[in-house]
């Protein structure tokens, strides 16, 4: 009941008021204390007329001074009221009137007040749970007044079909997407929900809160929302939500039958019990109209190439890099793959020791990327976690005859990608946390073996990694390639000499930049020698989606020279999708020869065709002929490499110049040959390094650029290969392994060629390491 009228007679208010109401002292008001069960009462000295703020919100406000207290130095207060109640209030608020507020929320002002008047305010609306009382003696109040005064007001939900542009509303609907709440590109956190009612109209809400809480708090697809105060808007003849002022939402369980138990984003609320009602018939419709199982699985139960909901107990963490974070996690079950294990420092591992080496066969690794890291960090160790949308990878070494399985949470929040808390009185936690309680753990060995395991996890035993020290002590870790008729030169005398010269030097690496080994790796043209960074998956995923909404000109479909297939998706967006196969001799090829051109597919389409088909180009439909993308996206996906071309160099030219390669006899389709006839100037992927060389005469620094020769890796694979990724880590560990002294290091022998750059105020002398590849038995 937001406004009540109460009466006063004979000095006593015929109503009382509610009894774990306490009165509250305006002294002791402040912000971001508990003031749930207080009231502040006052005599209203000040009122403004109604006003609508820009939102279309009624807004109304007064200042209360507090009676009892008049010689206080602190004795009035500013009170903001909005929506209904705003309304409501503009009716039959008189100067002079005893005015009390419960369910307010105190609001700190960002400057200096009038002399007397407390340094926040109060904020109070239906939304917030708040209540308000007006004392008015007989005969001082007009029935029209009192009448106007919507005692127990009852909410108006709207359906979905009934929704108009530039209003905002209450409504009930079923949860049939979302994404967990993400940080957005400002400081607010931001939420995606669809939901459906049983007009069969679906709304869209983008919903954004500085608090986190503050958001509805959804765990699966299927359960019920409740939204008061949503803005409703147009946009591309859609209807879409939009939080605004006094958003407020509940969240019930989707299930027939189960308890009615709201999950609220405010402390206080309303609900009423016909609103009981409304859930249950929800909860029928969902039950035959929607799917709300999901893609949920066991970790018994995962397979290669899925994507998965995950309910889990976290019991280690660890930092890995800038951009992904390590969370090892169980349910209880064992995946019937092996798993990999992701390498990290001892010390860098958050956990109980001796419970993550009893789990060692139940637990398994989930590699977390990109805008997941900031909350994957703040985890508490022990808490239950539902991770949405989690990729399960088959990978193999080379020397390895078993293939193993990556679990990895991908970077953006397409398909509801995420992380989400799940509170112990959430039904599946519940039901998890029993079922943990049941299993038999491994049997607990000494902490003094555990540690030593840990800390040797990358290399073996230190047994093992100190044998293979003291022979590269002796040996050189590394074979030149050419120039065997050159002799050492000290790195003195090296230092002293003009430029350019070439030298052979025998010199031990005491640091490398950049630590983080995939940071090395840089996009270079050799016209123009530029370099640049490797655009992450974003970029080309915000590319895709920018021109997934051009249509496929259809007078370009079906060529002589490629065959068309259009369809459009069965999802909520329902894309257009057209794929043009590449023919030979008017004939279509097996996928692993063929050359496809994609129009209006995703990211996650487009790397699965990559897996299956030779090559694939996007492409857009113009008004002649089709054309590719923005150069910022990779012009060219063939298995796990993606390439692009030189913004500067390149000339690209209309797709129709691939007939030419089509015609050919035996088409290879090389990413050279195909760059050339479109016009690409086609960058390299390529490791840049800078090493700091000492022997006994000195130092100097020098680049490694290398394009794979050196590591005897492709630079244009390890950014793909989480393998390979190790094979880097272990050699770089073992030219300069972490920890040791200068006198424990092992030899490198190295070709370094020294060279002159000058610009307009001086020159200056760089060195570079060239043909010098890392011995084959040093990892």
């Amino acid at each position: 009941m937001p406004v009540q009228l109460l009466k006063i007679i004979k000095g006593q208010s015929e109503t009382p008021l509610p009894s774990h109401l306490q009165k509250e002292n305006l002294q002791h008001l402040q912000e971001g204390r508990d003031h749930t069960n207080k009231y502040i009462q006052g005599i209203v000295t000040f009122s403004s007329p109604l006003t609508k703020l820009g939102d279309g919100t009624d807004f109304f406000k007064i200042v209360l001074q507090d009676s009892d207290n008049l010689s206080s130095k602190i004795n009035s207060i500013n009170v903001l009221i909005y929506g209904k109640m705003a309304e409501d209030c503009a009716k039959i608020t008189r100067n002079g009137e005893t005015f009390i507020v419960a369910g307010f929320k105190v609001i700190k002002l960002p400057t200096a007040t009038e002399a007397g008047r407390h340094g926040c305010h109060l904020e109070v609306s239906e939304e917030a749970g708040s209540t308000i009382y007006i004392c008015t003696k007989p005969g001082t109040t007009a029935a029209s007044e009192t009448a106007s005064v919507s005692v127990a007001p009852k909410y108006v939900y709207t359906p979905l079909n009934h929704l108009k542009d530039g209003t905002i509303v209450n409504l009930y609907g079923v949860v049939k997407f979302f994404k967990p709440p993400y940080i957005s590109k400002g400081t607010d956190y931001c939420s995606v929900v669809t939901l459906v009612d049983q007009s069969n109209v679906k709304l869209t809400c983008s919903l954004f809160s500085g608090n986190l809480d503050s958001l509805p708090k959804i765990y699966k697809v299927g359960e019920i929302v409740r939204f008061h105060r949503i803005k409703i808007r147009e946009y591309n003849g859609q209807m879409q939500g939009i939080t605004s002022g006094g958003f407020a939402s509940l969240t019930f369980d989707g299930t027939v039958g189960a308890p009615i138990v709201p999950r609220s984003s405010s402390k206080v609320y309303t609900f009423m019990d016909e609103e009981q009602k409304t859930i249950e018939e929800l909860r029928i419709w969902a039950a035959s109209n929607i799917s709300i199982s999901g893609p949920a699985a066991k970790l018994s139960g995962v397979q290669p190439m899925l994507f998965f909901d995950l309910t889990c107990q976290l019991v280690g963490k660890a930092k890995v890099d800038g951009s992904s974070f390590l969370l090892k996690v169980w349910d209880g079950t064992k995946c019937p793959y092996p798993t990999w294990k992701v390498p990290v420092e001892a010390k860098d591992l958050e956990g109980d020791k001796v419970l993550l080496h009893q789990l060692r066969d139940l637990a398994v690794d989930v590699l977390v990327y990109d805008n997941h890291v900031q909350l994957a960090e703040s985890l508490m160790i022990g808490s239950f976690l539902r991770i949405y949308s989690i990729h399960t990878k088959q990978a193999s070494a080379d020397n390895e005859d078993v293939s193993h399985i990556e679990f990895h949470l991908h970077g953006g929040t397409c398909y509801g990608r995420g992380i989400g808390v799940l509170p112990e009185s959430n039904p599946d936690v519940k039901e998890l946390k029993t079922f943990l309680e049941s299993v038999q753990l491994a049997d607990s060995q000494n902490m003094e073996s555990m540690c030593s395991m840990d800390m040797d996890s990358t290399f073996g035993n230190v047994t093992d990694l100190d044998l293979h020290l003291q022979r590269c002590q002796q040996l050189s870790v590394t074979v030149l390639t050419d120039h065997q008729d050159l002799s050492n030169t000290d790195l003195k005398t090296i230092t002293k000499s003009t430029a350019p010269q070439q030298y052979r030097i025998r010199a031990k690496l005491r640091t490398y930049k950049p630590q983080k080994l995939h940071q090395s790796v840089k996009l270079r043209c050799p016209k123009c020698n530029s370099l640049q960074e490797v655009p992450d998956r974003d970029d080309f995923d915000s590319i895709l989606r920018g021109s997934a909404g051009a249509a496929s000109n259809p007078e370009l479909h079906n060529t002589s020279w490629y065959e068309s297939v259009t369809w459009t998706t069965q999802d909520q967006k329902q894309r257009e999708i057209t794929i043009h196969f590449v023919k030979h001799d008017e004939m279509l090829q097996h996928p692993e020869d063929t050359l496809l051109m994609i129009e209006g597919g995703t990211l996650k389409e487009i790397w699965k065709l990559s897996k299956r088909f030779k090559c694939v180009i996007p492409v857009r439909s113009t008004e002649d002929d089709l054309e590719l993308l923005d150069l910022s996206a990779p012009f060219l996906l063939q298995g796990n490499v993606k390439y692009y071309g030189c913004k500067q160099c390149s000339t690209p030219k209309p797709v129709k110049s691939l007939s030419s390669l089509a015609a050919e006899q035996q088409p290879s389709w090389e990413p050279t040959e195909i760059a050339q006839v479109l016009g690409i100037e086609l960058l390299q992927y390529v490791f840049i390094m800078k090493f700091t060389l000492v022997d006994e005469t000195g130092a100097l620094k020098a680049y490694l650029l290398d394009y794979g020769k050196f590591f005897q890796i492709p630079a244009s694979e390890i950014l793909t290969s989480s393998f390979l990724q190790q094979k880097m880590q272990m050699t770089m560990n073992m030219l300069c392994p972490p920890g040791r002294k200068l006198g424990d290091l092992p030899w490198l022998e190295c070709f370094i060629r020294s060279y002159n750059v000058r610009d307009a105020m001086k020159n200056e002398v760089y060195y570079q390491i060239f043909d010098t590849t890392v011995a084959e038995d040093v990892v």
